[in-house]
């Protein structure tokens, strides 16, 4: 088992983001931003962990994800984790949450308020477009609140808990990459995103 308190930005190379030290809601953490020409959606945005690779196991974490004052009305607070990251960065396995929708008004989109995507050929909206539904799934979230994320992946299969819960918000019977795959582990956001991150712990199996 690897644990990471995230206090500090060391240890982490970034890539389309912008990593800092901070503190939110009383804990420190690792505060990531957009770079002003990052390229989106479900696209290598992420500081990604030095020495790390990942094939089966679970990884954890703590996230607090909002939008920043000036995004687009899209933007969700996307914030999550990208697994078996190719070490040229051409593929990887994502799975993230979208704060502002676990309380949203209109029901469509608390039924996205957690997403699996795989880069590069199965992003969000091929997967919405192709298997309505079957790739993000509804869990009640607020944003900017620091929220447990417990990611259990083997073979071709991962499941997404989210919080102090027994059971699973979202499965994942198809990881698109295959069972044998594995890479680095990043810490991911998305458009119009500030994220926080605390306490990875990475256990392998």
């Amino acid at each position: 088992m690897a644990e990471f308190a995230l206090t500090t930005i060391d240890g982490l190379s970034p890539n389309d983001v912008i990593p800092s030290a901070a503190n939110h809601d009383g804990k420190d953490a690792v505060r990531l931003v957009l770079t002003p020409d990052a390229e989106t959606p479900d696209c290598p945005t992420f500081a990604q962990l030095d020495g790390v690779t990942f094939h089966n196991g679970v990884i954890e974490v703590e996230v607090a994800g909002d939008t920043v004052p000036d995004a687009p009305p899209a933007a969700r607070g996307f914030i999550g984790i990208a697994f078996r990251i190719q070490d040229d960065l051409s593929k990887f396995e994502g799975i993230y949450i979208r704060p502002k929708n676990g309380r949203a008004g209109d029901q469509l989109r608390r039924n996205r308020s957690c997403q699996y995507f795989s880069y590069p050929d199965y992003k969000f909206d091929h997967l919405r477009e192709t298997a309505a539904g079957e790739y993000e799934s509804y869990v009640d979230l607020v944003p900017g609140k620091w929220t447990k994320m417990r990611i259990e992946v083997d073979g071709i299969k991962a499941q997404l808990f989210v919080g102090d819960v027994d059971q699973p918000t979202l499965v994942v019977g198809d990881l698109k990459h295959g069972p044998n795959m594995e890479g680095g582990i990043g810490l991911y956001i998305d458009n119009g995103t500030e994220g926080f991150f605390r306490n990875l712990r990475v256990t392998e199996t």
